[in-house]
């Protein structure tokens, strides 16, 4: 599942170094120049999850095969972007391609590194990307009101789409993102066409100090107060930290690296958990001596669903699923246990699928 979460934010804040961290098969150029991004990098990141290396010490798989999002770094928004400045259009187009937004807020002081807005102010540069995502998104809603303006005078369904694009355009001039409207489902149809910026949901990264990396500073805990009404998550850390242990590769210096700085985790991990829980995602295995591997799917998906994510054929041609929950799996150690145990349930095509489920497939080639 190509599922994208992209990193954005200003210049200078710590995004391509964020970058280098998270991801395991791409590395974005990392330097102190407005726009030594330009065109957004790719990078497969590995989800953690300590099931998968459960699962695999009771099955003990050729392989381990975990589940992956997307990210992508993008490169530094700046005021007037959504007016085209500072290669603004390319930008917010690439924006417009991810399905969630990681926002990497500058909240640590350092006078060898630019900041075009002067003085440290999270808060506002949180607003300036805000800001310049709700005037594009406007321009947006605009368009497409003048496009059938006329015909809503004349149908229903029309006049219903046109009046949840006027809320949209009144919540916008009012600086408000769309994803705190809290638009229905039945009127999200309506905006659906438009990919809206700011209806994506957004993870802020608070880049400290590194003394602060535990604890916060002013900074973090000013952009925790300012996010407070969106539900939104902050994740507090040190990107050079968290770059600096994403390289290296002996398990036992990671380790002596993390003590150091009193870490039981890299917050990495917690980045990567919070962006997979935003994008409203969930794993279920499938567990052989080939392989135990992790796969993605949206929550709520049915096994038919769940089943088209290894192949398009198991969901066309899906007669039942077997479907054996994870915590049964480990207390009874195998399929054959569970089993035997009647801990191994067969399910049709309206099962819903749960988190953690180790699945297995009967379907018609």
């Amino acid at each position: 599942m190509a599922l994208q979460a992209g990193i954005v934010g200003l210049p200078n804040v710590g995004k391509s170094t964020l970058f280098n961290a998270v991801s395991n098969s791409a590395k974005a150029q990392a330097s102190n120049y407005r726009f030594c991004t330009i065109d957004p990098n790719v990078g497969l990141v590995d989800v953690p999850d300590a099931r998968l290396q459960k699962l695999a010490e009771l099955v003990h798989p050729d392989r381990i095969v975990p589940t992956q999002i997307e990210i992508v770094d993008i490169a530094g928004l700046v005021r007037g972007a959504s007016k085209g400045e500072g290669l603004g259009n390319k930008f917010l187009g690439n924006i417009r391609e991810v399905d969630a937004i990681i926002h990497v807020i500058r909240c640590f002081e350092d006078e060898n590194i630019l900041r075009d807005e002067g003085a440290i102010n999270p808060v506002g540069d949180k607003e300036i990307i805000d800001i310049e995502l709700q005037l594009k998104d406007l321009e947006s809603v605009d368009k497409k009101l003048s496009r059938i303006e006329k015909q809503a005078r004349l149908d229903p369904k029309l006049k219903a789409e046109y009046d949840v694009l006027v809320r949209c355009k009144e919540h916008l001039e009012k600086g408000k993102s769309i994803r705190e409207l809290g638009l229905s489902k039945e009127e999200r149809p309506a905006i659906a066409d438009l990919f809206l910026l700011t209806e994506k949901p957004v993870l802020y990264v608070a880049n400290v100090d590194e003394a602060s990396m535990h604890t916060g500073n002013k900074f973090s805990a000013a952009l925790q107060e300012a996010v407070k009404g969106e539900n939104a998550q902050v994740i507090i850390m040190n990107n050079s930290i968290e770059a600096q242990i994403s390289e290296m590769e002996d398990p036992a210096d990671k380790q002596m690296f993390m003590e150091e700085y009193k870490m039981t985790e890299p917050a990495l991990d917690r980045l990567i958990h919070s962006a997979y829980k935003l994008l409203n995602l969930q794993t279920y295995f499938t567990a052989g001596v080939q392989e135990v591997r992790a796969w993605t799917i949206h929550e709520g998906w049915k096994a038919p669903q769940a089943a088209s994510v290894i192949h398009t054929d198991f969901e066309k041609g899906f007669i039942k699923a077997e479907v054996i929950a994870y915590n049964d799996y480990v207390t009874y150690g195998s399929e054959a246990a569970c089993r035997e145990a009647g801990k191994l349930r067969i399910e049709g095509k309206e099962y819903v699928v749960k988190d953690g489920d180790v699945m297995h497939f009967r379907f018609n080639v």
